[in-house]
């Protein structure tokens, strides 16, 4: 597939990175000669300098056999304006980032196919982390009928009683599979002889009426959370101020500029706002921090994010969550004692990725410290997988079905489960047979 990204800022050059990994034909356009230069020496691909809207570098781009472009500058307008270019010159499928409501109202007479905004389905998402208050991830599929949780295993967890095939027999009912672990920096799909270790990131796909049971096995402890201290007072932050405000929760704002904390207070009515340092552990000590309260970092730099994240939980916060950039952080996060960490890098590649994969793929979830992929397909009629069972089907090794939507119902399969066409599956794949499996639900 030939795909232009416009914009080479975190999004766009994390998707410029993992797509070109991919084998993907990628054309990126920067505006920043520095950045651009900065990028194609990290990737395989093409980097043009200049603007992304031009009719002339998108030609040179080849937008005319161009299967996508994805416009992720910093502009709004800037995002639109090269949509509709690369429309006229015969690009078939455009995606651009608008942050702005009234931009987005009519992008679609524009040129503009799908819109995304990442900031917005991060602020959703921490919104379900708060909820459940111990996972540190909650990911819906199937209308959120099915539910992948993740979160670090803890010590005598029940799920660590022995191989997991052993685990579901000792069960009367079952209505979970684990899909993959991360251990050491290694994904391990899960299969019956595997066995769960305290410490690993599990990722579990149960129905949504079983979150707390999956909550329970991996023993992870649920917390109920009253208060949300939002450090920053960017976009995400706002935005994740109105959501929490609007579940119930009492939101405390902490940003050190007074004229965007005058501004924050004029806007966000219900929430509290300080100005201070959110590092400072006489400003967070003066909240009287407590196991009910949340912290989340969501200013624009990681550092003090984790900065400010881990001066709440000292300070006796029960929770703590870190916005972050670099994905090299991550695997640092669940032992510094960050409880959950999110990305509007990943929340950009799991909204694009559905696009790039084949078949009738409804969603992709990408993950903060594994490069493997949760998607929902669609399950053409006469597809190879059609009529078969999961026991048949000889998915790949490192390919696992988690769940199955059908006519309004939601389950979790085992290997006798037949699979039949308009199934919408969701399943958990390495990079490497993520296309193989695709491949087996589509016609």
């Amino acid at each position: 597939m030939r795909i232009i990204i416009v914009g080479a800022g975190a999004v766009g050059s994390y998707l410029a990175e993992r797509l070109s990994a991919e084998g993907q034909d990628v054309v990126v356009i920067e505006y920043d000669e520095r950045r651009a230069a900065q990028l194609q020496e990290s990737i395989d691909a093409l980097v043009l300098t200049g603007n992304g809207a031009s009719k002339h570098l998108l030609e040179e781009a080849g937008a005319e056999k161009s299967d996508l472009l994805i416009a992720v500058s910093n502009s709004d307008g800037a995002n639109v304006l090269a949509c509709f270019t690369a429309t006229e010159l015969g690009t078939k499928t455009t995606i651009a980032r608008i942050e702005d409501p009234e931009i987005r109202e009519g992008a679609d007479r524009l040129g503009v196919d799908v819109v995304i905004d990442p900031s917005a389905t991060t602020a959703e998402e921490l919104v379900g982390i708060v909820g459940i208050g111990g996972a540190s991830e909650v990911i819906q599929f199937a209308d959120g009928k099915l539910v992948m949780v993740g979160g670090i295993v803890a010590p005598n967890a029940a799920i660590t009683n022995g191989p997991l095939r052993d685990l579901r027999i000792r069960q009367a009912e079952w209505g979970w599979v684990v899909a993959a672990l991360v251990r050491d920096g290694l994904t391990i799909v899960a299969h019956g002889d595997t066995v769960v270790r305290a410490g690993d990131h599990a990722l579990l796909m149960t129905t949504d009426d079983r979150v707390a049971d999956a909550t329970r096995i991996l023993g992870l402890k649920r917390r109920s959370l009253d208060r949300v201290v939002i450090m920053g007072g960017t976009r995400l932050a706002e935005l994740t101020a109105d959501v929490m405000a609007e579940a119930g929760l009492s939101v405390v704002i902490i940003d050190e500029d007074v004229d965007r904390c005058s501004a924050l207070a004029s806007h966000h009515p219900r929430a509290l706002v300080i100005c201070g340092d959110p590092t400072d552990p006489d400003v967070l000590g003066d909240l009287d921090l407590g196991p009910k309260d949340v912290a989340i970092g969501l200013t624009g730099w990681d550092e003090v994010n984790l900065l400010g994240c881990l001066v709440a939980k000292a300070s006796g916060a029960g929770m703590a969550i870190s916005r972050f950039n670099r994905i090299s952080y991550v695997g640092l996060l669940s032992g510094l004692g960050i409880d959950a960490a999110v990305s509007s890098r990943l929340m950009a590649a799991s909204a694009i990725l559905r696009f790039v994969r084949q078949g009738k793929v409804e969603q992709v979830a990408t993950f903060s410290d594994t490069d493997a992929e949760a998607l929902e397909i669609e399950v053409s009629a006469g597809s190879e997988a059609c009529n078969k069972t999961l026991f048949d089907l000889n998915l790949p090794v490192g390919v696992i079905i988690g769940g199955i939507s059908r006519d309004g119902t939601t389950f979790v399969p085992d290997g006798s489960t037949v699979v039949r066409g308009g199934d919408h599956i969701i399943f958990f794949s390495l990079p490497r047979d993520i296309e193989e499996s695709v491949a087996l639900f589509t016609a």
